[in-house]
């Protein structure tokens, strides 16, 4: 970056800096608006662009191959050399010899922006980009009136702010002109409401009676929108993720409604007699316990399951990194990122409180770690059962709470499925191709991004190390590793470039932005 760019870029970042620390009761009260893009906010799209000599891992799950030349014209790819060897005269080139690109990462569990704990939505919409992630899946960006999500995705296809492509979903019951959803009719109704306000689907809590929750999942099929669901503890004993599929749900996210279906003998889950559900800590506690009353995995009742998900065809997004702190809450807190690229507020909001959501380490126990550690075999098994079956898995981080940041949350989530017995090219397709199609699935389209392929959008992720070898080589702080011959640590990795649409990122330039929103906020509190 020259340095008549690089001043623009942090003039920029001062603005939005300002405007943060300076405006204390807007930020309390509503979101700080995206601002523009600035000049010399990515460089591009680009007549012909062509990424040299890199190891191409396509999204597809097939092995990696390089040297490659990748070539660009706009923001489609429009050549794949194998070999290298393709001309660069008048193209800009990135010179990727010796590094990684993949197709750019989709996270379909986006959350963005909250006026307590981060209300400038370009801090999350930043790091996202930094690691790579090009597509996010809203469900939903913003919980507040008059919900800015469709514009501002609107604003990034056509690259006017600096954010990934937003695919907004709505979450069933968000109040309309026409009352509320209290009849399958009002339900369809509702959803051609919100298919006409421009979202791309629908996030479901199971809150509904059946027939009103079947009723708005038909009507979104026939609209083409997406659908997916938290199914919590509220409605779980009428709708658990067996009934939620059979009434025409497409996707289920977190854990919520598959140990239900799984039950042992017994037809609802059994509470301890001193269960609070508005008690957080009391709710994430017990449903750890909630592995002890589900039949054994591999049994004939647990295959029974998996097999009808598969057939079902629906997508599982199992977000295990959100809760990983459950597990073990002192390494969450103390996360090697979070000095530098967590801005205070957000701390603030995952310390331990009775009124924040996910802030529940109220008087968390050896115990209750443990019973997470234990909740995680299943669970894991669950999904990669499933998987190996055929069924859809892909990525997605909610982040925002819990202890999970922006960007790191992502990446922690392609470690977990990893974890869960994924191989690293599996856990590559989920974060790519599987994550694109699951958005795209309902409308009935091929994705135009996901793959490194000719035609395709131009969203790419390139990196120094191989991902494949070490996932933790795409966190924004890298990977330390010993250097075995000067016998000194180094810190390798983290993303080079992130390109969507054509348009290339410097993903160092926007974690340094980051940082300084956040030095800025602990600045002016002192």
């Amino acid at each position: 970056m020259n340095r008549g760019v690089m001043m623009r870029s942090i003039q920029a970042i001062m603005v939005a800096i300002l405007a943060l620390v300076a405006t204390p009761a807007l930020a309390q009260s509503s979101l700080l608006p995206v601002q523009d893009r600035q000049s010399g906010e990515g460089e591009g799209p680009f007549t012909t662009l062509v990424i040299k000599g890199a190891t191409m891992i396509d999204g597809t799950g097939a092995p990696p191959e390089g040297p490659v030349d990748i070539v660009v014209s706009g923001d489609t790819i429009t050549g794949i050399v194998r070999g290298g060897g393709a001309p660069t005269d008048g193209a800009r080139v990135i010179d990727a010899i010796g590094m990684y690109v993949m197709p750019g990462f989709v996270d379909v569990h986006g959350h963005n922006g909250d006026p307590k704990k981060a209300p400038d939505p370009s801090y999350g919409y930043r790091l996202w980009l930094a690691h790579g992630v090009t597509s996010v899946r809203g469900v939903s960006f913003q919980f507040q009136q008059n919900d800015p999500s469709v514009a501002d995705s609107r604003q990034s296809a056509n690259n006017t702010i600096l954010a990934p492509r937003l695919f907004p979903y709505a979450v069933f019951g968000t109040p309309f002109p026409g009352g509320p959803i209290d009849s399958p009719a009002k339900a369809r109704e509702w959803v051609r409401w919100i298919f006409a306000q421009g979202y791309d689907g629908i996030k479901f809590f199971n809150n509904a009676s059946p027939p009103v929750l079947e009723a708005a999942l038909d009507e979104a099929q026939k609209q083409g929108l997406g659908t997916v669901a938290h199914l919590g503890q509220r409605g779980v004993a009428r709708v658990n993720a067996r009934k939620a599929v059979e009434l025409g749900l497409g996707g289920v996210t977190h854990f919520y409604g598959h140990f239900e279906s799984l039950l042992d003998g017994q037809g609802g889950p059994d509470y301890p007699a001193d269960y609070n559900y508005l008690d957080e800590q009391s709710r994430f506690a017990w449903v750890a316990r909630l592995a002890d009353q589900i039949v054994d995995p591999g049994s004939e009742a647990w295959n029974d399951y998996v097999d009808f998900l598969v057939a079902e065809g629906v997508t599982l997004s199992p977000t295990f990194n959100i809760y990983s702190a459950s597990r073990d809450v002192m390494r969450a807190r103390t996360a090697e990122w979070h000095d530098r690229y967590t801005i205070p507020s957000l701390m603030d909001f995952y310390a331990p409180s009775l009124t924040n959501h996910g802030s529940y380490y109220h008087d968390w126990s050896t115990a209750d770690e443990v019973a997470w550690r234990n909740f995680y075999k299943p669970w894991m098994r669950l999904t990669k059962d499933f998987h190996d079956r055929g069924g859809r898995v892909t990525a997605g981080s909610d982040p925002g709470f819990i202890y999970q940041t922006w960007g790191f949350a992502y990446i922690g989530e392609l470690e977990m499925l990893q974890e869960a017995g994924l191989s690293p090219l599996e856990v590559i397709r989920a974060a790519t191709l599987n994550g694109a199609e699951e958005i795209y699935a309902p409308k009935g389209t091929e994705p135009p991004f996901g793959l490194i392929k000719e035609g395709k959008l131009a969203d790419l992720v390139i990196v120094p190390e191989n991902p494949l070898a070490n996932l933790k080589v795409l966190y924004g702080t890298g990977h330390l590793r010993l250097n075995r011959e000067t016998n000194q640590l180094e810190r390798v990795g983290g993303v080079r470039w992130t390109i969507k649409d054509g348009i290339v990122y410097d993903a160092p330039s926007l974690l340094q932005s980051v940082a300084q929103m956040v030095a800025a906020q602990k600045a002016a509190r002192q």
